[in-house]
């Protein structure tokens, strides 16, 4: 089914259906941005299982918490447990974000790194979705929404747990990838789907998710039944 120019796919197993596009990707050389959040480290976990796909490929962090690398709440320790550990004898190029830098210095640090790369060539961004239509670290009706010249954002006030700062990627750099996969598993997140890509949807800075429609040229919601259930 399609609402607005989102394929939205409902599968058994949107970790399974996640990993086999990361793996092609990866096996071709592509960049793939990560994203943090449980269905994510299981589809990591799957892609992990084709460690001779990842040499070439070039990795990025869709958003980070500003703490240290080994704090159990940062996205890229949880990446190095479920996937780059796993691919220690073929690593691809990793670029995390350096959270422990704080979020204004953080975020300056990676567009710095993104700019320097010839600015964002992402063949696939994976994202989650709250339940109050988040994604990445761009919240509900703060101003990083509308953030349109810079690739990166610091993000002061984070609004959902846990409540440490952020960094981000901006809507801009996000919608600049050539494929947008959401991965959103259960029913606590049916409201947030129905809201963002329900047929009814429109652009609206309180559900987030809702603007990426219009930004981005390919975006796939892949959903199992419960999340579903209110579209």
């Amino acid at each position: 089914m399609s609402a607005a120019g989102v394929k939205l796919e409902v599968v058994g197993d949107p970790a399974l259906r996640c990993a086999q596009r990361m793996t092609e990707i990866a096996g071709a050389g592509g960049q793939i941005v990560l994203t943090g959040g449980s269905t994510p480290r299981r589809a990591y976990e799957l892609a992990a299982q084709h460690r001779d796909a990842w040499s070439g490929a070039t990795l990025w962090f869709g958003d980070e918490r500003c703490v240290p690398p080994d704090d159990e709440r940062s996205n890229y320790r949880m990446a190095r447990e479920a996937l780059l550990d796993a691919l220690a004898e073929h690593p691809p190029t990793v670029n995390r974000m350096r959270g422990e830098l704080g979020p204004e210095a953080g975020a300056d640090a990676y567009e710095a790194v993104l700019r320097d790369a010839g600015g964002p060539a992402f063949e696939l961004l994976l994202l989650g979705l709250g339940p109050d239509g988040h994604i990445a670290s761009l919240f509900p009706d703060q101003d990083t929404l509308s953030e349109r010249s810079r690739l990166v954002v610091g993000v002061e006030q984070a609004g959902h747990e846990p409540f440490v700062p952020r960094i981000s990627l901006s809507l801009s750099a996000i919608a600049s990838a050539k494929q947008v996969m959401l991965l959103i598993t259960g029913a606590e997140k049916a409201d947030a789907v129905a809201a963002a890509f329900g047929t009814d949807a429109v652009p609206n800075p309180h559900i987030p998710a809702s603007l990426l429609p219009s930004l981005a040229d390919d975006v796939i919601v892949l959903l199992d039944e419960a999340a579903a259930v209110k579209l």
